[in-house]
């Protein structure tokens, strides 16, 4: 075997070499994370910095990827054939195949050979590790892809900019790489997250109250009007230990004279209990707080803003009228995200949705229908001006009482407990005959 035909060997490896490399670099460029590559570079990692510049700069690295590609496979076009085919003429000649017949068996078994090998060892073997390892692939070609963009910068730029005129020409203005995910995106990727066990349920149930965080309305989770608990400055000493030992607040809004529409301020019990422990007045412990209003359209998170801005733990909610509809507090908004919080005085709370058995569940009668919906894909018809299931029974029947029901397709609801008029608590049934 002569020299030459050793030097040609070694070139077609090579540039299938460099085809692996520049398919590799391409896919794993595209599959890595730029979330993940940021998360490397703050923590000092190898190879973080410039894999973080090849993505930023996306565009112009995957046209090198494409120009390294395309030469490599042209040479090997050009040289693998050839090269194989004088391997294969001594072959035939101990066959005494020879003549125009040697040519053809030649350049078909040469072309065979030298696109399997491109396309296995060359593109498809590459692609597959990028795909698979595309952290790990994308810092080993970092280096060579970055040294290859520099060296052969004339080229890609006069490519990507003739690309960008013909788009142009045909009305197309071509657009930056979008690396941002949309709320939907972010969603299934957080769900593949799970399942393939990145994150768990606890993890998974908080980023998906996030999202559901900024379409909730003050309204939808305040404490209604009918159960708030108030103090008034004319109070008696005995009548307000007993709001204060039967409730066990922290907090409680201060009325004028008794009035929900007329609030003062708030009362830190706390604070007034050890004012107390000194003065021996109970009244001249009172110190009333400024207590910021919040209108009940508002979202959670203005009213969350509010409070910090405030540094306070509750607001008052108004309707439009400006009369009060609820209380809001800072523990209200946190559970949206965190679920239920309970402390040492929260043994009577019950939970919004409490499974009774299979087909039975006690729900709050402030149970949002959104939720119902999303959770027992139950259709409420004429709601679009309640929000609560206790506001849907009430449209439906005004003069319902306790053990009453309310029929739907497929399951029943049943009022299990009123005050005055409001509903606090309903039973919702599935039909038995449906399938579990």
């Amino acid at each position: 075997m002569d020299s030459i035909l050793i030097l040609n060997l070694f070139m077609v490896a090579l540039l299938i070499g460099l085809t692996a490399l520049f398919v590799g670099s391409e896919f794993s460029i595209i599959r890595v994370r730029m979330s993940r590559i940021d998360q490397l570079v703050s923590e000092g990692h190898k190879n973080a910095n410039l894999t973080k510049k090849i993505i930023s700069n996306l565009d112009y690295y995957l046209s090198a990827c494409q120009l390294g590609i395309t030469v490599t496979a042209l040479g090997l076009g050009w040289l693998g054939e050839s090269t194989v085919e004088r391997l294969l003429y001594p072959v035939f000649d101990n066959f005494g195949i020879e003549g125009p017949t040697a040519s053809i068996f030649s350049f078909f078994i040469a072309f065979s050979m030298i696109t399997f090998l491109h396309v296995v060892i060359g593109e498809l073997a590459p692609k597959t590790l990028a795909i698979q390892y595309a952290e790990k692939m994308a810092f080993i070609f970092a280096g060579p892809l970055h040294f290859f963009g520099v060296i052969f910068a004339p080229f890609i730029y006069l490519m990507n900019g003739s690309a960008r005129l013909l788009l142009r020409a045909f009305g197309i203005e071509p657009a930056a790489y979008e690396q941002a995910h949309s709320e939907e995106e972010l969603k299934i990727i957080m769900t593949k997250s799970y399942h393939s066990g990145e994150i768990n349920q606890t993890e998974l149930s908080y980023m998906q109250n996030i999202f559901s965080f900024d379409e909730r309305l003050a309204k939808d989770i305040m404490l209604p009007r009918t159960q708030m608990e108030t103090i008034s400055l004319e109070m008696s000493h005995d009548d307000l230990m007993e709001i204060v030992r039967d409730h066990q607040y922290t907090r409680y809004p201060v009325t004028e004279k008794g009035d929900k529409d007329d609030i003062l301020g708030f009362i830190n019990v706390k604070e007034m209990l050890t004012n107390y422990t000194y003065q021996q007045d109970l009244n001249d412990s009172i110190v009333v707080h400024d207590i910021p209003f919040v209108h009940d359209m508002a979202p959670i998170q203005d009213v969350l803003l509010k409070m910090q801005k405030e540094h306070v733990h509750m607001a008052i909610v108004v309707d439009e009228y400006g009369g009060t509809a609820g209380v809001i507090t800072m523990e209200d908004i946190l559970e949206e995200i965190v679920g239920e919080i309970r402390d040492e005085f929260d043994e009577d709370e019950r939970d919004e949705i409490k499974a009774v058995d299979i087909n039975n569940y006690l729900l709050n009668g402030r149970v949002l229908l959104s939720d119902l919906e999303d959770r027992f894909a139950i259709e409420f018809d004429d709601s679009e001006d309640v929000d609560t299931i206790g506001g849907w029974i009430q449209l439906k029947n005004t003069d319902i009482g306790e053990g009453e029901s309310v029929e739907l397709p497929h399951h029943t609801i049943t009022v299990r407990e009123m005050e005055n008029h409001q509903i606090i608590r309903v039973l919702l049934s599935r039909h038995t005959d449906l399938k579990t």
